[in-house]
């Protein structure tokens, strides 16, 4: 069962990779075509500023590679920077078009929290999502992020309070997106992972 990471030089990939290979999965990280192809589902993690994460993936021609594995219909794990970049568009410093893998837009987190969004919040899970399958109630999961979804789509698994509600995770046939990181949240967040390799 492989699992690739898509390398675009952004982000925590090692820790994700040490969080399946912890739980048994073989996890690549890699920016190789041939590699993604053979992959058997894909995730995309990132950290960082919106804008350089979207031009390196197209300049490296990565994006060709993701549509054509959810195409195929391999399952796809979008975290943190990764979530926001599948969708249409970001707002963090102008306005940039992501994947559109999904629709919605990602704006500032409101003035009156503290920016970034640094810790620990709990889940409200919104709808029946395999990736929260055998979670508890209302689980404690692990955030840092300065922009958030926005989207009118009936597609939010879960949302967190921060200064007000705001959509956290998302799931659409085979593509399923956190704004947390599974991979710095504990055993809720590895139970999360689980799910998402046995899919």
């Amino acid at each position: 069962m492989s699992i690739a990471i898509i390398d675009y030089g952004m982000g925590n990939l090692r820790s994700v990779q040490k969080a399946f290979e912890f739980l048994g999965y073989e996890a690549i990280v890699t920016d190789k075509k041939e590699e993604i192809d053979q992959a058997e589902k894909i995730v995309l993690p990132g950290v960082g500023a919106f804008r350089d994460a979207i031009k390196t993936i197209r300049t490296k021609k990565l994006d060709k590679e993701i549509y054509k594995a959810v195409e195929n219909g391999k399952p796809f794990l979008g975290i943190c920077l990764g979530m926001q970049l599948a969708f249409d568009k970001s707002y963090e410093y102008g306005e940039y078009e992501g994947l559109g893998l999904l629709k919605g837009d990602i704006v500032k987190l409101p003035d009156n929290v503290k920016v970034p969004h640094i810790g620990w919040n709990s889940l409200t899970v919104k709808k029946k999502s395999p990736l929260f399958e055998g979670l508890p109630e209302e689980p404690y999961v692990y955030f840092v992020h300065s922009y958030y979804l926005e989207t009118s789509e009936p597609i939010v698994s879960a949302t967190t309070f921060y200064g007000k509600e705001i959509q956290v995770a998302a799931q659409k046939d085979n593509i399923y997106v956190t704004q947390f990181h599974p991979e710095k949240s504990g055993d809720i967040g590895l139970k999360i992972l689980k799910n998402f390799g046995g899919l």
